[in-house]
């Protein structure tokens, strides 16, 4: 068995980008200030990727991604749990995120529906929330300290 590595994620090239556009992801704001980027590997090569945009107590957590060839291995919530734990260390109070397509992976992970109006303002503000994502996705938050 290879060892799953988890590790900041600098796409030389557009790695990311492929993957969440395969996946029917936005990839508008991947360059824009305040995101890191994770990757969780193993020895056959890339597995899947997450991100974290913001600053302060709350983030969003963004851009989860498992290749296709590795899906339905439990790797989606391996990179949830450590971007989780990166976030935690980091001070984070609080993650949001938005989803049209698995709402209840979130929700088995403790994610609660919320109502978007109720999002604080540097959540509500970033791309993602404001135009990226369609008013239909579903809005959740996880208390993390």
């Amino acid at each position: 068995m290879s060892r799953v590595t988890f590790a900041p994620f600098a796409d030389d090239g557009d790695l990311l980008a492929r993957a969440l556009s395969a996946a029917q992801m936005p990839t508008d704001d991947l360059t824009e200030p305040h995101r890191e980027f994770f990757a969780l590997s193993d020895d056959a090569g890339p597995i899947g990727f997450i991100g974290l945009e913001g600053s302060g107590a709350d983030r969003l957590l963004r851009s989860l991604v498992v290749l296709p060839a590795r899906k339905r291995q439990g790797y989606g919530g391996l990179l949830v749990a450590r971007a989780e734990a990166v976030a935690r260390q980091s001070g984070v109070e609080r993650l949001h995120l938005l989803t049209q397509t698995v709402p209840d992976f979130f929700r088995s992970r403790g994610y609660r529906p919320a109502d978007r109006a109720s999002a604080p303002a540097s959540i509500a503000s970033t791309v993602q929330f404001a135009s990226l994502c369609p008013a239909s996705a579903a809005y959740l938050v996880k208390d993390i300290a």
